[in-house]
This record gives structure tokens, C-alpha cells and sequence, in this order.
């Protein structure tokens, strides 16, 4: 499900139905396209569901594409809605460096706009131009990390009391990310072998890492308690959660199992 796109101008809404993606949606022959409707033009999609297409096409992970979707958002806004395809390299420029001067963003945000940008153009809207490859992303500056001692985390840990503890605990025990923790399924983990499997990680990799000891039981008491309440959505009709990569439809029941919650 995407998220709505705001209203906006008509003749930017006529701008984003000019350029469509050759790679995501094949051209109409000559005797079509030389009698062209206006019904079949409103039927393209908009830049934004394009940019949400290709990278779901690709794989990227969510919350890549909710970051891509934001700054380009940004930058179109920011240049009072023109079109991607009728601005280059001087508005992207313009726009990175306001990021800096009066956003004061650090140097990791002000290239994660510009990758975002880069992507659009690229891939979406398939400019090959050479100002792409001269546009020097910011340098990052050196900082010292903030380590929080034992006798610190012991009190963070300390603070917390059931599922909050339970996820700070998995993350800071077993090094999962925060998507990572929240997106855990019963199946990947193992008591037995004191592991967890992480699937679709950070670059859509899997990888095994340790279930920390201290979790073990008051993790277990809890799946013990959700699996009553899973057994009560069951029986409501309800109880399913989404599947990767349309399992839902391989395994018509696999949604409402209980290793895949």
C-alpha cells in the first residue's frame, strides 16, 4: 500500500504523465501512439509511483524507499513543483546546498538527498548525463562515537519493563537493527541453538546471530502468551500478517501460522 501523494498543480500533474520509464512500461505501437487519448495518458502513473515501482522492482527495503520518496519530494517542492525532467544539475545543487547553509543538515543527510536524486534520475527518469558523475557528495567529518559504559546500559535496560525490555534487549544483546527487532518472526528463533536468524537485512542479506541468554526465559513466557491471543484472532478471523515475496499465495495458510507471527 503507498502512501497518498499531495495535490498538486495541473501543470505539474500534466508534467509527471509526460515522461514515463521506457524499462518499466512498453510503448504503444506507431499506428496507437500517433492518435493519442486523453484517457490513456491519465492512466500513466506519476512520477512517485514510478520512483515506488523501480525500487520495489529492485528490492530496495522500505525504509529506503520512504527516504528516496522524501527528498525527492523535498527537492521538487523546493523548486515550487517543477518538473525532475526540466531541471539539472544547478537546481540539484541549489537544493543540496541549501540543505547545508540554511537547514544546516549533517554531511550523511545532505548525501542521502543527493543518492536519492542520483536514483531518480538514473534510474527512474533514465538521464544519462554527464553533471551525474561531477557532483562531489559532501565530506563526511571525523567525530569520536559516543560509547555508553556497563553501569550505563545496565541502567537503560534497568528502566525498561516488558516488550520495550524484551526489544532493547534483543537489540542490544543480539546487534539487531530497530526494523530488524520489530520485524523478527517466531521461526528464526532458535532456543535450542541459542541463535537468530535475521532474514532481509541490511542490503536484503540474511545472516545468524546470538539469542542473548538473558532473554531466553521472559521470551519465551512471552510467545507463550501471544500465541493464546494469536489462537483468539484465529478464531475472530483475523491473526494473518503479510508474507514476503507472495508466499501468501504459494501457502494460502502460511499467514496465519504461528512461526510465521
Amino acid at each position: 500500500m503507498t502512501s497518498p501523494v499531495p495535490a498538486l498543480h495541473p501543470e505539474y500533474t500534466r508534467g509527471y504523465i509526460q515522461r514515463i520509464s521506457p524499462r518499466m512500461y512498453p510503448q504503444p505501437s506507431p499506428s496507437l501512439s500517433s492518435r493519442p487519448h486523453i484517457s490513456s495518458l491519465a492512466n500513466k502513473p506519476k512520477l512517485l509511483d514510478q520512483v515506488r515501482y523501480i525500487l520495489r522492482f529492485r528490492h530496495y527495503s522500505y525504509q529506503t524507499e520512504k527516504t528516496y520518496i522524501h527528498w525527492i519530494k523535498r527537492f521538487i517542492f523546493f523548486h515550487h513543483k517543477r518538473h525532475p525532467a526540466e531541471m539539472g544539475k544547478g537546481e540539484v545543487e541549489q537544493f543540496l546546498t541549501s540543505l547545508a547553509v540554511d537547514r544546516h543538515v549533517s554531511a550523511a543527510t545532505q548525501n542521502q538527498a543527493l543518492h536519492a536524486l542520483l536514483f531518480l534520475y538514473r534510474e527512474v527518469l533514465t538521464q544519462e548525463l554527464g553533471w551525474l558523475d561531477n557532483i562531489v557528495p559532501a565530506k563526511h567529518s571525523q567525530r569520536l562515537p559516543t560509547v555508553l559504559t556497563r553501569q550505563e546500559v545496565r541502567a537503560l535496560l534497568g528502566a525498561l519493563d516488558g516488550i520495550p525490555w524484551l526489544i532493547a534487549n534483543l537489540l542490544y544483546g543480539a546487534g539487531l537493527r530497530l526494523t530488524e527487532g520489530l520485524r523478527l518472526r517466531v521461526k528464526d528463533i532458535y532456543f535450542t541453538a541459542n541463535q537468530i536468524v535475521v532474514r532481509e537485512g541490511k542490503g536484503d542479506k540474511d545472516r545468524i546471530t546470538m539469542l542473548p541468554t538473558v532473554v531466553k526465559e521472559p521470551l519465551t513466557a512471552h510467545l507463550v502468551q501471544v500465541r493464546a491471543l494469536h489462537q483468539q484472532d484465529l478464531t475472530r478471523g483475523f491473526g494473518r500478517v503479510a508474507l514476503p515475496h507472495a508466499l501468501d499465495r504459494k501457502y494460502r495458510n502460511a499467514a496465519g501460522e504461528w512461526g510465521w507471527q
